[in-house]
């Protein structure tokens, strides 16, 4: 069976080139950190939704779950607590959502849990594998990262909780692959439709994920691609349906342009010469242009 990953960002910049950057900005630090604890708080009920949906059925998975629903609230603590320490900010983080991006990519429409509970579950473990996976790769680099940077108490506290999270974490991924490889070995059908479920979550995970992170110009027409890109992975008489419902705010995005006018209004008010240097110049030619120029200047 394919093992799929998450991808770069615009195939541009890893997660340690990402998380090199943050650990080094201490307001774009304490951001990070709040944006991991909503996550991990958010997850709680949402696999709670899931729970609910499934009505008690298949029981393993519904015990699976459950312990997940208990990691994930202890994460949200861990990370509360540490924020609440080190004096930051522990509200809804400011910006376009990963998670509500992702949600809104999401077809759940085309299951129904009484009429097809093997499709759905096979849905509901791409989706939630994926995702974890994604974590798995931030928390590493971020730990990462943070062995690189200056060894200030602060920076150790953050490390420590990270290291904390993160074993249970790839402990989500492991279960989860357990359970698509079980329910692909059923049958040529099974792994069909799991190797399908794969695609397709991996590719609104993506579109989800980078959604969050592209405020540059013309992020709306690649938030367009990124859609086409999710439709071509589900069957043909499914993706009219899908683009038509989503086409509308995915080109319109006015999450997007309220993020970018928060962003320009800290980037003006930290440093109004590196916003004219650096923030312009990025917002105009994007994030791999600004990589080339990198690369360019440290050569």
């Amino acid at each position: 069976m394919a093992v799929i990953y998450p991808r770069k960002f615009q195939n541009a910049l890893s997660a340690r080139d990402i998380l090199q950057r943050t650990v080094s900005d201490r307001e774009l630090h304490l951001i990070t950190l709040n944006r991991y604890r909503y996550s991990e708080q958010r997850s709680c009920k949402d696999l709670t939704e899931v729970i609910e949906q499934l009505n008690g059925q298949p029981r393993e998975l519904i015990r699976d779950l459950s312990h997940h629903i208990s990691d994930e609230a202890r994460h949200a603590m861990w990370l509360t607590d540490l924020l609440l320490e080190l004096g930051a900010d522990i509200g809804k983080p400011l910006g376009s959502s990963y998670i509500d991006e992702f949600e809104r990519l999401l077809d759940i429409d085309s299951y129904d849990p009484k009429e097809n509970p093997e499709d759905t579950v096979i849905a509901t473990l791409a989706a939630i594998n994926i995702t974890e996976k994604r974590g798995c790769e931030y928390f590493s680099a971020h730990i990462y990262a943070l062995k690189q940077a200056p060894q200030t108490e602060e920076n150790i506290k953050i490390r420590q909780t990270i290291e904390k999270i993160l074993p249970e974490e790839a402990g989500h991924v492991r279960w989860g692959n357990r359970w698509l490889a079980q329910l692909a070995d059923k049958s040529p059908e099974h792994r069909q439709k799991v190797e399908q479920a794969k695609r397709k979550y991996a590719a609104i995970e993506q579109a989800a994920f980078e959604s969050g992170m592209d405020i540059t110009l013309g992020a709306e027409l690649r938030r367009i691609t990124s859609l086409v890109e999710v439709a071509n992975t589900m069957p043909i008489w499914e993706r009219p349906k899908y683009l038509m419902e989503r086409l509308p705010q995915t080109l319109l995005a006015p999450e997007l342009q309220f993020t970018r006018i928060q962003a320009a209004q800290r980037a003006w008010q930290r440093d109004p010469q590196a916003f004219i240097e650096k923030f312009v110049p990025m917002f105009l030619n994007g994030i791999q242009s600004t990589k080339n120029n990198n690369k360019k200047t440290s050569v």
